[in-house]
């Protein structure tokens, strides 16, 4: 069982790791700071309650089941994070957080010190590594101290249970979907680990046994309510800035075809080693070498070629977009083809603007680096016959000396 405990207290931690990538910003986002610390003490609670860990302090201390109100007190202080990070995330006036804040901290520090001292006030000679709550249930002081912290977790999470099932009718995308989870993993820790705890102890004062409901069936419920929590917790924060990376890194490669074309012409300074930079900071850098290039090409512009393959797309069908960005990378083309070829602009070259430094971000690049990779004049038109206005003037991206 300590095996299976030390790997949910494992899974369980990592997610802070993640979250607390960036030490200075997150010491002072107190929604960061929170979640970090309701994390890492529901992997200590793990880590405290696993057998070897009890032995071991028992052992360390001299006193028998010293674990006892060491896991307690994790638990009830991870109650007490959960809540300071509901009323973080919840938000709302600076002073009036602090008080709610202060006043969790307060309540469940005097559950901690009532634990402490009611073991102290016990006859708990017996040491117990996995039974301990069913085989004292009806000892004197030590009845009470499984009470208080059974009753303390109850209270944080039936009041994350409330919290997420008003908050998740306010709030949509992400924050509803990491809510959801939270309030599963809530509602199974008060089913699967409360309440058959409770019933385990019942059981015991009414002088029946079912201890293996709190032995068996409670520790694996709390490590998948807590691995459901700790994902609720963690999915709005961590999902937006992987979704970002990952559509970075499929605009930077969507845009090869482009910068193939032009990155002879850039003047762009080079970055540096870019093994370690992040897609988007590689994705703006090429942007930024992209747009230099278009600035250097655009007195290579034909707009004899632009206006005659604009119009055989339309005639083709295309839409007056689709015949736009045709038209441009064909432009484009004949362009680098011209300035590979070191010949003179063309006399009736003109300031025009390309849709792609129309729009903000790369989405008007990855368009016409699309448009360059399927030229219309390699599509049949409407009707199985080809545009022949379209094919000789996109023949030109075949040339090897343009790439």
């Amino acid at each position: 069982m300590s095996l299976v405990v030390y790997l949910a207290a494992l899974v369980f931690g990592t997610t802070s790791v993640l979250l607390f990538r960036r030490p200075r910003a997150a010491m002072r986002n107190p929604l960061t700071l929170s979640t970090c610390v309701a994390i890492v003490l529901g992997a200590l609670v793990f880590v405290c309650a696993a057998p070897a860990t009890l032995a071991t302090v028992n052992d360390l201390t001299g006193v028998p089941n010293f674990g006892a109100p060491l896991t307690y007190g994790m638990l009830s202080a991870y109650s007490c994070a959960v809540l300071v990070l509901l009323i973080n995330w919840r938000g709302g006036p600076r002073a009036r957080v602090r008080r709610m804040v202060l006043r969790t901290m307060a309540a469940y520090g005097l559950l901690v010190l009532a634990i402490v001292v009611l073991f102290l006030l016990a006859d708990a000679d017996t040491e117990r590594l996995t039974d301990l709550d069913t085989y004292y249930a009806g000892t004197p002081f030590m009845r009470e101290m499984i009470l208080l912290y059974l009753l303390g977790h109850t209270a944080a999470m039936l009041v994350m249970c409330a919290v997420c099932v008003k908050w998740g009718r306010e709030v949509r995308g992400l924050l509803r979907a990491g809510l959801r989870l939270i309030l599963l993993g809530a509602a199974l820790d008060v089913v699967g680990f409360q309440l058959t705890k409770y019933t385990a102890v019942v059981a015991r004062w009414t002088g029946h046994d079912l201890d293996f409901l709190s032995t068996s069936v409670a520790p694996p419920m709390a490590s998948l309510a807590a691995l459901l929590c700790s994902a609720g917790f963690v999915l709005p924060r961590l999902l937006p800035p992987v979704v970002a990376h990952w559509r970075g890194l499929d605009d930077y490669r969507r845009l090869d075809p482009l910068w193939c074309l032009v990155r002879s012409v850039s003047t762009a300074p080079k970055p540096p080693s870019s093994w370690w930079q992040s897609p988007r900071a590689r994705l703006q850098w090429r942007e930024v070498s992209i747009h230099d290039a278009l600035l250097t090409l655009a007195p290579y512009f034909d707009h004899g070629v632009r206006v005659r393959v604009r119009d055989g797309a339309l005639r083709a069908g295309r839409s007056p977009h689709q015949a736009r960005l045709a038209a441009e990378a064909a432009m484009l083309t004949d362009a680098a083809r011209r300035a590979a070829a070191r010949e003179e602009p063309p006399e009736a070259a003109a300031t025009y603007r390309l849709h792609a430094t129309e729009v903000p971000g790369p989405s008007g690049l990855v368009e016409l680096a699309q448009a360059l990779r399927h030229p219309p004049g390699r599509t049949a038109a409407p009707g199985g016959a080809e545009p022949s206005a379209m094919t000789g003037t996109l023949t030109e991206p075949e040339e090897p000396h343009v790439a």
